[in-house]
C-alpha cells in the first residue's frame, strides 16, 4: 500500500476535514501507543498502520 492510498482510505472513513486530525490524535494500541501519523513518520509501512485503524474501528473485511 502506498502512503497516497493509505490517506484515500482515510478519508472514506472520516472525510477529508477530519481524516487528519484522526491520524494525529487518536493513540492506537496496535501500533505500540502511537498515532497513525506518529507511526508513519516512525517508518511503518502504511499497510501496517491501515491494518490498525482497520482493527481499531471495527471494520467490515471488505475494506481491509
Amino acid at each position: 500500500m502506498k502512503y497516497s492510498e493509505f490517506w484515500v482510505r482515510m478519508e472514506q472513513q472520516f472525510g477529508s476535514g477530519y481524516a487528519r486530525v484522526w491520524a494525529d490524535n487518536h493513540v492506537m494500541r496496535e501500533l505500540g501507543g502511537r498515532t497513525a501519523s506518529a507511526a508513519l513518520d516512525d517508518g511503518e509501512q502504511p499497510k501496517t498502520v491501515w491494518r490498525a485503524v482497520h482493527a481499531t474501528l471495527n471494520l467490515p473485511a471488505s475494506e481491509r
